[in-house]
């Protein structure tokens, strides 16, 4: 199926999508996300092989039914440093994925093979120069990644940047930064985003990938306890505190420069031992069942819409 802006956001509850994690987005998350109708995303990268991430899609799409469920996406690191990426981009094509995630490079070619087939492209951003380069390479939306989102972070305010990029571009916009619950995706819209990105919240379900030491330190963390960083993988990206600590570190003094490494045992070593978070950490108390989240986010949603101010869609997706 061919999307669009509007036809995508008919197929889902409520705006929002959960976001593509570094070893944490598997098939599980996201199969019951895109069953609630929350859009589930996933890494290429977190199978160690092209064939692995074509298995992926495989299994995800064999327990979907395309009527019923949001439409998943996959994340592809469009990076020199990324070995895989013509393959992987061959595999994606084949498959037909409903949405791909770019960073790290918006490249013409990439966004034209997936414009091929009817796929939509979405480019991650931190800052306005690369959001006029990703809106020229052609993509179909902008998340703009702002202050306090989990893992690799800009540092601009969630109103200024949503602001500006509107100067310029009027498809696709998503919301990155601390959100946690469905008041905040509302929050988010009403801002003039088209929809939400969600992170973190996501780590703390029982379909995550992320070990459950990673889950317990997000239940005990605030926003105090997220350090913002280019130790970790050479690009600035938030972690929790206590992981840092735990490798022997020194969270006030670390070192600065080191060098990204997409597709290396480095790198994958780097975000095994020090865990992301954003800074919504302070409002996640549980680990709910992925559905079980999904459900409640889309009820707060709701909620926030209901009373004097109108939904702005009708949610196609009853749950």
């Amino acid at each position: 199926m061919t999307f669009t802006k509007d036809s995508l956001r008919e197929k889902l509850a409520i705006p929002a999508i959960a976001a593509p994690m570094f070893l944490v987005s598997g098939p599980d998350l996201v199969v019951e996300s895109c069953k609630c109708g929350i859009m589930g995303t996933f890494p290429a990268l977190n199978q160690r092989s092209s064939e692995g991430y074509a298995a992926w899609l495989d299994e995800i799409e064999g327990r979907l039914d395309a009527t019923d469920s949001s439409p998943y996406g996959v994340n592809l690191i469009v990076h020199k440093t990324n070995a895989r990426l013509s393959r992987d981009v061959e595999i994606t094509v084949e498959h037909r994925v409903p949405v791909v995630i770019t960073s790290l490079g918006a490249v013409r070619d990439v966004v034209d093979a997936i414009h091929s087939y009817g796929g939509l492209v979405f480019h991650d951003v931190i800052n306005l120069h690369h959001a006029h380069k990703a809106a020229d390479a052609g993509v179909d939306g902008l998340i703009a990644v702002c202050a306090g989102a989990g893992g690799h972070a800009g540092l601009l305010n969630p109103f200024a940047f949503i602001e500006e990029i509107r100067q310029f571009f009027d498809k696709t916009l998503i919301l990155s930064g601390a959100i946690t619950n469905g008041r905040q995706i509302a929050a988010a819209e009403m801002a003039g985003a088209d929809l939400a990105y969600l992170g973190t919240r996501f780590i703390n379900t029982r379909e995550a990938m992320a070990p459950a030491g990673h889950k317990e330190m997000i239940v005990a963390a605030a926003a105090k306890d997220i350090v913002y960083t280019s130790a970790v993988s050479g690009v600035n990206a938030n972690f929790l505190r206590a992981s840092i600590v735990t490798t022997g570190a020194d969270p006030d003094n670390l070192p600065a420069g080191a060098k990204l490494s997409i597709s290396t045992e480095g790198e994958a070593k780097a975000w095994k031992d020090v865990w992301s978070a954003g800074q919504g950490v302070g409002g996640i108390r549980d680990i709910p069942s992925t559905a079980e989240l999904c459900r409640r986010l889309i009820a707060e949603y709701r909620e926030a819409w209901a009373g004097n101010v109108p939904m702005p869609r009708t949610p196609m997706i009853a749950v």
